[in-house]
């Protein structure tokens, strides 16, 4: 089976966004450019430690490459909804940070999730086309995206308002809060 890289080095834009009403909601990472539009689907805690490591990872480039940083903006930057048609390319199972240093940009690559079946080999033990080297997942499609730090803390930014954007935390639980309420263990299973 071929697979797909989706590749934007640099991408027009590139954001994280959601469909659908809070509660509900399928989170996207989107990237245009070229005439192109790949959305793919991910989920809530994976778009939030996204945003989390990427700040890591330029502080880490800062420290240890002497990166300049852009500071923060007051200003709120892209906050347009999804571009359409958000058409679900793949199910992203596993993210990939890197920093590279020749071109001062930040790389991240989503890839999709793979079907785990065991797999089952015949033959010899010292089969010359065994790559130690190379990759399980080499097989799946993937999103690659190219980033200036700037973009990338846009991307940051934008991220974590999408995120914060959902239902409202329960102030004694933390769960999300339904428009009905929600049964708090904090209450013994009452409605909040």
């Amino acid at each position: 089976m071929t697979h797909q890289v989706h590749a934007f080095e640099p991408p027009e834009r590139f954001v994280a966004g959601t469909v659908g009403p809070p509660g509900e909601r399928a989170f996207f990472l989107q990237a245009r450019g070229g005439g192109r539009l790949v959305s793919v689907a991910l989920e809530k805690v994976q778009v939030s430690l996204l945003a989390e490591k990427l700040e890591e990872l330029l502080t880490e480039a800062q420290r240890r490459f002497g990166v300049d940083l852009p500071e923060l903006a007051p200003v709120i930057g892209d906050n347009d909804p999804l571009d359409t048609p958000v058409d679900e390319e793949f199910r992203v199972g596993t993210l990939g940070l890197a920093f590279d240093v020749d071109t001062a940009t930040v790389v991240i690559e989503a890839i999709a999730a793979g079907e785990v079946e065991p797999e089952v080999e015949l033959g010899d033990e010292d089969d010359e086309d065994d790559d130690e080297d190379d990759e399980p997942d080499e097989d799946l499609d993937r999103l690659r995206v190219r980033l200036t730090p700037q973009a990338t803390r846009q991307f940051i930014e934008r991220a974590r308002r999408v995120v914060n954007a959902g239902r409202p935390p329960c102030p004694l639980c933390g769960q999300p809060l339904d428009p009905a309420g929600h049964l708090c263990p904090r209450h013994n299973g009452y409605h909040r």
